[in-house]
């Protein structure tokens, strides 16, 4: 016979199951509303919004700009209360190890048809230079530290390396594929492209000037296929657990936020750097003139690369380490038991992947 404490705590339990099954319902309001790290604009223009997030203690050491990836939104860096790398940095916690630093980000906003003709040029040689130049001046010319996920890392590389002069004081590139000839997720491209060649491969985004939304949300999902099949099972065993639910449904808003590639960019992507190998082979041809040697970037390496990432293999990650040369310093750091996402976001990220982050901008800080 239970006791009032434990009938008390099941009452809890079936309330909050209740509660939350109306929540995840296609009629609810979600188990959490978003709360964002506060921030605040200090430049805005097409594709390059710049935003500081707000620290609630002084900041110290030198300026971090994340930079996101194309057709991702930049809440990866903020994707709600206690995943977000954002918050971590410009909070810290005034300890040594986490002491707050003033923490930036560049955000691209939507992708339309109208910007089919943006490149890899655009945002490694204008926008993020850009980002990096204002950055530096609101601190006194101080260099920048660059931390990238994804694409966004790829970004951050080609930025240094096409403009050297950059003040740019490290460069950290989280689930950033160097050699996709190493990559799992890009196998069937290539092995099309042999077949089809690169023309036809790109045809289709050619004719839609990219790649759509709602297609890279579908393709994103479909590399998790596990979770897509469990999950109404995933919900119903959970209906009384708030916080798994709360990080379940702030994956599905940040896939359902994810906008589109620009026709030129994902061409690029698919030609230079899944089928050509570019980025491994050290010369980067954008087209228009722009060729980027990877030799030129000066400024300290940390990759961080997960084993279980299906979107970007570790070994593809981990193949960097050989394309930069004259980087003051190289690093690799090898995690298990995160998804691509999860790199930056995870539960777990805190305790794993954020420490090579900011032991990367302490080192690079002196």
């Amino acid at each position: 016979m239970l006791d009032g404490h434990a009938l008390l705590a099941r009452s809890r339990v079936v309330r909050s199951a209740a509660r939350n099954a109306w929540a995840v319902s296609w009629l609810g309001p979600g188990v959490e509303q978003p709360r964002p790290h506060p921030s605040e604009v200090v430049h805005d223009a097409p594709h390059a919004q710049l935003r500081r997030f707000a620290s609630s203690t002084p900041t110290t050491g030198r300026p971090v700009l994340l930079v996101p990836p194309l057709a991702v939104p930049a809440t990866c860096w903020d994707l709600r209360p206690g995943q977000s790398l954002a918050a971590h940095l410009a909070e810290g916690d005034g300890q040594r190890d986490r002491a707050a630093r003033p923490t930036y980000v560049v955000d691209y906003g939507d992708i339309t048809f109208a910007d089919r003709q943006l490149g890899f040029e655009d945002f490694a040689c204008r926008i993020v230079p850009d980002a990096v130049r204002r950055v530096s001046a609101l601190h006194g010319g101080a260099p920048v530290h660059l931390v990238g996920w994804s694409l966004g890392g790829t970004i951050s590389l080609l930025a240094g390396a096409a403009q050297p002069e950059l003040p740019i004081a490290s460069i950290t590139a989280l689930g950033t594929p160097i050699d996709y000839g190493l990559n799992a997720s890009a196998r069937p491209l290539r092995w099309l492209d042999e077949r089809l060649g690169s023309r036809v491969m790109t045809a289709p985004t050619a004719l839609l000037g990219g790649v759509p939304a709602p297609l890279v949300q579908l393709v994103y999902r479909g590399l998790a296929p596990t979770r897509e099949l469990k999950k109404p099972w995933f919900l119903l065993t959970n209906l009384a657990d708030t916080e798994t639910l709360a990080r379940s449904e702030a994956i599905d808003q940040f896939m359902a936020a994810m906008p589109g590639y620009p026709g030129r960019l994902y061409h690029q992507m698919h030609t230079r750097l899944i089928v050509r190998r570019e980025l491994a082979t050290g010369t980067v041809h954008l087209g228009r003139g722009v060729v980027v040697e990877l030799d030129r970037i000066v400024a300290p390496v940390t990759l961080v690369g997960s084993t279980t990432d299906a979107v970007a293999s570790a070994a593809a990650v981990e193949a960097g380490t050989r394309s930069f040369p004259s980087a003051a310093t190289m690093r690799y750091v090898e995690v298990s038991g995160f998804s691509h996402l999860g790199l930056v976001a995870g539960s777990a990220a805190r305790h794993h992947t954020w420490p090579a982050v900011v032991a990367q901008l302490e080192a690079a800080d002196d």
